[in-house]
């Protein structure tokens, strides 16, 4: 559900992390901000320098951890059933 009013600080960092993987339209709209993709970059921007870290762009907030969790980790079985 898309947020009414623009999010900041945590809350756009929380909105914008939960959807990075669908794109910077989609998250800027979800996250308040309809299609200002460049008011949108420069308050996570804000909410990430607030937060003392850098987020230069949206796929900053895509880690490793975070792709294995949205994945739900990795599948490891036997080639056919006479492998187990």
């Amino acid at each position: 559900m898309a947020a009414t009013q623009p999010l900041e600080g945590i809350a756009l960092i929380d909105c914008a992390k939960a959807n990075a993987l669908q794109g910077v339209e989609v998250t800027a709209r979800l996250c308040g901000y309809g299609s200002d993709i460049n008011r949108f970059q420069a308050a996570l921007s804000q909410a990430g320098k607030d937060m003392g870290i850098t987020l230069s762009d949206l796929q900053d907030l895509i880690t490793d951890q975070f792709m294995v969790q949205r994945t739900h980790g990795i599948e490891i079985s036997p080639d056919s059933p006479q492998d187990l």
